[in-house]
């Protein structure tokens, strides 16, 4: 059983910045693609980036394509969404996943999820 467990998480003001981290464990970290996503109350839960197993491929949503870097540590097992020109609406709750397979922007295909951290950005 694969457990994801998120933080970073918080309040901070327009144009500034928070760092997720989720840590990844009961399966080798080394097999898992890994993907952000977030949802607010007014949405449906939504892509935001993913990273492939080795590193070489990361992907983003448009909106937030500039402003996010997504990152992994493989000796840490853990997985990173550094966040920066943070606006209002990326107010939402930010999930970890992870799936044993290519990187993927569906949430479908995705069998691990953290909990979930809330991020709140104030203008």
């Amino acid at each position: 059983q694969v457990q994801l467990v998120e933080s970073g998480g918080g309040l901070v003001q327009a144009g500034g910045s928070l760092r997720l981290s989720c840590v990844v464990s009961g399966r080798t970290f080394d097999n898992y693609s890994l993907a952000w996503f977030r949802q607010s109350p007014e949405k449906e839960r939504e892509f935001i980036s993913a990273i492939s197993k080795n590193r070489d491929n990361t992907y983003y949503a448009d909106s937030v394509k500039g402003r996010f870097t997504i990152s992994r540590d493989n000796i840490k097992n853990t997985v990173f969404l550094q966040m920066n020109s943070l606006k209002p609406e990326d107010t939402a709750v930010y999930y970890c996943a992870g799936r044993e397979g290519l990187a993927s922007a569906k949430i479908s295909e995705y069998a691990s999820w953290g909990q979930g951290i809330h991020v709140t950005v104030s203008s």
